[in-house]
């Protein structure tokens, strides 16, 4: 399309900022929700006993029912952390880009 803007955009201090932020916080979370699935599937693998033992005696809910829930709930928690920060810091860092692109 315009290179001459791409290459403005590239070379912009706030651009090469937000790419490194955007990409270090993605990678942690990424790693987060990684360890906590194998965790999980792991416990499956080597210890489905105890995984299916009642929370309390005479229920039919086991351990890995709460257990397999948390993991889900951590992943939306984990997702809302991301948009929050992305409509927060990522958006001004962006907007600060765009700026500095067109002024020029």
């Amino acid at each position: 399309m315009n290179d001459p803007i791409y290459q403005r955009i590239e070379g912009n201090a706030h651009f090469r900022e937000l790419v490194e932020k955007r990409q270090r916080f993605a990678t942690i979370l990424s790693l987060i929700v990684l360890v906590i699935y194998v965790s999980f599937i792991l416990l499956i693998a080597f210890a489905p006993g105890w995984l299916g033992t009642p929370l309390h005696p005479g229920t039919s809910v086991t351990r890995g029912i709460p257990i397999g829930v948390g993991v889900i709930l951590i992943s939306f928690i984990l997702t809302g952390v991301y948009v929050w920060r992305a409509n927060s810091e990522f958006d001004r860092l962006n907007r600060a880009v765009m700026q500095e692109v067109k002024a020029l």
